[in-house]
């Protein structure tokens, strides 16, 4: 077949689509959304299962937070091999995959009798499993189907993680505060084994395959072959971006915000709050509420994103984060065990439109400076994302076993994003990607 003939060919199969009033790659991305919801429900667990599962088996808050630490890390950790997976194999493959692992793992947990079992079940699996559905999935999506509207694709499917939390924290709360959290452990896996279906019959990989370009394009974009070799692309792309240094500024600005939502917020509020009387239903109830209004923001962050600078956003939005943390410890003990308290209710509102804000201006600074290679750079820079959450959440167990509260936590977490507002000012703009190392 000659060239022209090819292209006559390709533009034949695009044409009846390109005349549909709903692109498909809104379809692609509902699907993606859905399928974050799912995986997001055990987001919901760590916070609710510390205490019981302190009362019940006796191990510390340390050993229980290293368990949520090890998630952390994995889920960070897996999110750059997971995009160059996503290159190799395809979307859909890997993420079917991961959403069985995130069932396996939670599922297990019903059955386990010593710490070990809560390390390995939790720890390992489900965080191999939700790194793989972490945000470099929502990235990969966003830079293959979108060219335009990315900022605000990208907020719209970080919100589904708060969704999720949403839709599964007062349910599975209720679960555990009925004096038995295996119920909700199964919940989690039966939540991410529903999602699978959708992802293999209605998740594609590359416009391309359904014979249409990307929303946004000019032109048809053909599917790229398949990268063999996905570890050692990812190796790759991290050592060329860590020769850089915007890399690690992004990088050291999204570890504080890790250590500052989920290390610390969604870790240790419900606990917490407990110890200052609070019933767990209510403070996950209002770890919940966080979620809707982190709908919100992170929806308008996207919107802002293709507008503003990003930079002057991820200031503006870690010096307010800062703000309302260093006020917590006053309104949790002000609150008195109340959940409907003024002042603890605006710090949930305004905490809530600031919880992952920061990705859409992240992913847009990763696209200008790494161009081709972003959704693997931005990977790496969830790393550490999760590897800040990850020790906040350990350590913050440690603070509340030696000192018998968390206030110090709150304050050094406070002080973090002080810095992270000043580390974002300083990302130097770049009008042309970098050129990566192959």
């Amino acid at each position: 077949m000659t060239q022209t003939t090819k292209a006559a060919a390709t533009a034949e199969d695009i044409r009846p689509i390109k005349g549909s009033r709903i692109h498909r790659a809104w379809f692609v991305a509902a699907v993606a959304f859905v399928t974050i919801i799912g995986a997001a429900a055990f987001r919901s667990v760590p916070g609710l299962l510390i205490d019981p599962l302190h009362q019940e088996f006796g191990w510390s808050r340390g050993t229980i937070g290293a368990a949520v630490s090890i998630n952390l890390a994995l889920y960070g950790l897996t999110a750059p091999f997971a995009a160059a997976l996503m290159d190799r194999f395809g979307i859909r493959r890997v993420v079917a995959v991961a959403l069985v692992m995130i069932a396996l793992g939670s599922g297990l947990t019903v059955w386990m009798t010593a710490a070990w079992q809560l390390l390995l079940c939790w720890g390992l699996l489900v965080g191999l499993g939700t790194g793989s559905m972490a945000l470099a999935f929502a990235a990969t999506v966003t830079n293959r189907w979108f060219t335009e509207r990315r900022g605000l694709v990208t907020g719209i499917l970080t919100a589904a993680s708060a969704s999720g939390q949403l839709i599964f924290l007062p349910v599975l709360a209720l679960m555990v505060d009925a004096g038995n959290w295996r119920p909700a452990a199964v919940t989690v896996a039966l939540a991410a084994l529903v999602v699978v279906p959708f992802v293999w019959l209605l998740l594609r990989d590359h416009p391309a395959d359904v014979g249409v370009a990307p929303y946004g394009a000019k032109e048809f974009v053909p599917k790229p072959a398949p990268m063999p070799g996905a570890a050692r692309r990812a190796v790759t792309v991290l050592f060329s971006a860590a020769r850089t240094g915007p890399f690690w500024l992004l990088a050291g600005t999204f570890a504080i915000c890790g250590a500052s939502t989920n290390g610390l917020i969604q870790t240790h509020f419900v606990p917490a709050a407990h110890d200052h009387g609070m019933p767990v239903p209510a403070a996950a109830s209002l770890l919940a509420v966080i979620g809707v209004f982190d709908v919100i923001g992170t929806i308008a962050s996207g919107w802002l994103t293709d507008r503003f600078e990003p930079r002057r956003l991820l200031a503006v939005y870690y010096a307010l984060r800062g703000v309302s943390l260093l006020f917590l410890p006053m309104l949790l003990v002000t609150a008195g065990g109340q959940s409907f308290h003024p002042p603890m209710i605006f710090f949930i509102v305004f905490y809530g439109l600031d919880w992952v804000a920061t990705v859409p201006p992240t992913v847009a600074l990763c696209r200008e400076q790494y161009g081709d290679d972003s959704a693997i750079v931005f990977g790496w820079v969830l790393a550490s994302h999760q590897v800040g959450a990850a020790l906040v959440a350990f350590l913050g167990g440690v603070v509340r076993d030696v000192f018998g509260e968390y206030d110090m936590v709150w304050y050094a977490s406070g002080a973090l994003c002080a810095a992270a507002a000043l580390m974002a000012l300083v990302i130097r703009r770049r009008t042309a990607p970098v050129a990566m190392a192959s």
